[in-house]
């Protein structure tokens, strides 16, 4: 499987290109009932994420192809079936490799819908 299925990426849960903190990154959202998120990214091309800090945790697993977490100096690759767990606070990057495909849990709302017409 190389994308994620259909129901996954519905437009309506498509998260906004404003949202997106990679470039090339295509994104859908779902939110748990306690304010938590669920995001499910593809990406379109190599690309790197600034670094950036949540005030909520982070759970992710890479599905298909290789994220190089950064934090600090320490760089961190992630190949499918690896995952990692980020504490709130904790300032970190990404670099991203074309195709690659990851799961995402925050703790806290991270992602915004896009508009209809986005």
């Amino acid at each position: 499987m190389h994308e994620f299925p259909s129901f996954m990426r519905q437009p309506a849960n498509r998260i906004a290109v404003s949202h997106q903190s990679t470039p090339g990154v295509e994104g859908y959202v779902f939110d748990g009932a306690e304010g938590s998120q669920m995001a499910f990214w593809t990406c379109h091309q190599t690309a790197a994420s600034a670094a950036h800090a949540h005030d909520y945790d982070e759970y992710m697993v890479v599905v298909q192809g290789c994220y190089t977490l950064i934090i600090g100096t320490e760089r961190i690759p992630l190949q499918a079936g690896a995952e990692y767990f980020i504490r709130r606070g904790v300032l970190h990057a990404g670099e991203v490799a074309a195709g690659t495909r990851t799961i995402h849990a925050f703790g806290g709302r991270r992602a915004q819908r896009a508009a209809p017409s986005e």
